[in-house]
């Protein structure tokens, strides 16, 4: 079974088993309706789409940031009803850049299905090697039973919550980690949230270093040496990922599981459930 990464040759090894399937995240967070219109237009065979919106936030309060999770047993159940089961070979992927798809994996890692990686590359790399395209959307899985559901009941993957973040200033713990950009996390500019900056005493490494010229994941070495070049000698468990809502957070948490350093934290709400509290502290510059 594949627990991170597969290429688009071992992909198209597995389409054929019954028991592989297909997750298309494609999204884009300026356009909600993009990713489903790219779906219809053509897709991976047999891959269903699920809208990161709808489908993977929970209802937004304005307090909770923009992609709060949702109940863990809902998120379950839904993962349930496409077919999600023990011994089931899961793969997502996105239009290239698998922030999406990375969100995805971290979900369902979170729910205790381990048997899931992110098609290196994405919807990008199958068709730059010929991959096959369908605009069929397959039919419902087979349901599996409620025991099935029962499993995923305690989170299997540590999370913080906001609460934790703010003791952590006073009486540190952990280290928080950004996935923006840079300009995002010094505060010079903020094109999703209303305020700009970063939360106190948090590190700055963007995702974007995590990806080759190509769009696909850096080697294993290459990903440690950049994230020991950030957190120095800080333990994986005592790191905490953040970013603007809680996605490109997980791409930074699984390029970190790419590199052998394993065990690192999610803070779901991230900077957008941060800044929606203007008693809560901020910090700009570097």
């Amino acid at each position: 079974m594949y627990k991170l990464l597969v290429s688009v040759d071992q992909l198209r090894s597995l389409l054929d088993d019954s028991n592989t399937l297909v997750f298309d995240v494609r999204h884009d967070l300026a356009d909600h309706g993009a990713g489903r219109r790219a779906y219809e237009s053509g897709h991976i065979p047999g891959a269903f789409f699920l809208d990161h919106e709808a489908d993977l936030s929970a209802p937004k309060t304005g307090k909770n940031g923009r992609h709060p999770l949702p109940p863990l047993n809902a998120f379950a159940t839904l993962m349930q009803s496409y077919g999600v089961r023990e011994g089931v070979q899961v793969v997502v992927y996105d239009a290239g850049n698998s922030m999406f798809a990375a969100h995805l994996w971290w979900m369902l890692r979170w729910i205790g299905h381990s048997n899931v990686a992110v098609l290196d590359g994405g919807w990008q790399a199958w068709q730059e090697q010929g991959g096959a395209v369908s605009v069929e959307v397959p039919g419902p899985a087979p349901s599996s039973t409620s025991e099935h559901t029962e499993k995923r009941l305690h989170p299997a993957m540590p999370t913080v919550s906001c609460d934790e973040v703010l003791r952590n200033i006073q009486a540190p713990r952990f280290t928080v980690l950004d996935a923006r950009a840079e300009n995002r996390f010094r505060g010079d500019v903020e094109p999703m949230d209303p305020v700009a900056g970063h939360i106190p005493g948090a590190l700055n490494r963007p995702n974007t270093l995590n990806l080759d010229e190509k769009g696909r994941f850096q080697s294993p070495q290459a990903l440690h040496e950049s994230f020991a070049q950030v957190l120095g000698h800080i333990r994986p468990e005592e790191v905490v990922h953040q970013c603007g809502s809680g996605i490109t957070a997980c791409h930074n948490l699984l390029a970190m599981e790419i590199a052998g350093l394993e065990g690192s934290v999610l803070y779901p709400g991230s900077w957008s459930e941060w800044c929606s509290d203007s008693t809560r502290p901020i910090a700009t510059g570097n």
